[in-house]
């Protein structure tokens, strides 16, 4: 029963982020703790980064869900301790990854540049779950299909590709920080490849390759975040117990006890270190693909010609993007750090 009626909020929350997902960036700015220092408020602002930019609708339901509980320190626990991992199993069914898939195709493929596409792609969003299964099983494919077909029948961007683009997407797909765009890039320039396909890469390969990229990247970070703070929480309070014990306890029972929240204290310090780390590497990530986009963005102001005018777009937003990932990371690492200060700091109370 409680499943149930878990899908069932839920998928109201999800049939609402099928558009407006962006539009909820102003309300985290008017709502989400500015401080990460404090520990309450730092978990409120991760769950706020979920809702607003995990790539799976599901998993940003169910932390607008968590946000809007009564009590919502409440809802945030239940979120960190079932409802995250619950939002993740549903979002790898089919009709979850089906409408995930609509979405971002609406994304990243413009009405300009591929608007067979993105009209198709506009009707999966707001239809049923049987037009999302048709889009992803065969409508997306034959739209696809039908732009490449009105590209090559205009043949002005296939008439705009020059050795010089193609230098440029050969190196792509060596040196790009993204994997799929890497992968996007050296299928565009395979062998027995034509000039449709490096004109598919400019108008729609590259951006979808770039989210995938950002989405993957944030996946990888909520999952871990999700599972660091479960244990976090748990040791923290076990540790706060133990203080609590030691400092109520009698002369004789003392010592011990305190010893034991000691020994407390520092496994909760020990476990920051795996965060610290993983959240400096994936600084460095986002620095890089900002820093690679920001180039990609200048290339396209100073080039000529539809094609890398399909890129001018998603390269700028590509790299505001990542420039937020830095910030987050850098966040993150803040609120790791801060709490193996604070753990280090118990374990002294417990050892003077």
């Amino acid at each position: 029963m409680r499943a149930h009626k878990v899908v069932s909020v839920f998928c109201a929350a999800v049939i609402s982020l099928t558009i407006p997902v962006q539009g909820f960036a102003a309300a985290a700015d008017r709502q989400a703790p500015a401080s990460a220092g404090v520990f309450a408020s730092a978990d409120n602002a991760f769950v706020w980064w979920v809702a607003l930019r995990d790539g799976r609708g599901f998993v940003r339901a169910a932390a607008l869900n968590a946000l809007a509980s009564e009590p919502q320190e409440a809802g945030i626990s239940r979120f960190f301790a079932t409802e995250y991992d619950f939002a993740v199993r549903y979002s790898a069914e089919r009709s979850a990854l089906n409408a995930d898939f609509a979405r971002r195709v609406l994304d990243t493929h413009t009405a300009r540049f591929s608007p067979e596409v993105h009209a198709a792609a506009q009707r999966a969003v707001t239809g049923s779950d049987a037009d999302r299964d048709q889009f992803a099983r065969t409508g997306y494919a034959a739209a696809r299909e039908r732009d490449q077909h009105n590209r090559e029948a205009d043949g002005k961007q296939a008439a705009a590709i020059v050795e010089a683009d193609r230098q440029f997407v050969r190196g792509l797909g060596q040196t790009d920080p993204g994997p799929q765009v890497r992968a996007a890039a050296a299928w565009a320039l395979r062998p027995g490849a034509g000039d449709s396909d490096l004109v598919e890469f400019f108008s729609c390969g590259w951006a979808s390759a770039a989210r995938l990229d950002l989405e993957t990247h944030r996946t990888a970070a909520a999952d871990r975040e999700v599972a660091w703070r479960v244990v976090a929480r748990r040791l923290v309070t076990e540790a706060q117990d133990a203080e609590k014990a030691a400092l109520e306890a009698s002369q004789e029972a003392a010592a011990q006890l305190r010893a034991a929240a000691a020994r407390a204290w520092r496994e909760v310090g020990d476990k920051t270190a795996a965060p610290r780390s993983a959240w400096a590497d994936a600084g460095e990530i986002a620095l890089k693909q900002a820093e690679n986009w920001r180039a990609v963005a200048a290339a396209a102001q100073a080039a000529t010609g539809p094609n890398w005018q399909a890129i001018a777009g998603p390269a700028t937003t590509s790299q505001d993007q990542w420039q937020v990932e830095q910030q987050t990371a850098r966040e993150q690492a803040a609120y790791w750090t801060a709490l193996l200060q604070q753990a280090e700091s118990g374990e002294q109370r417990m050892t003077k």
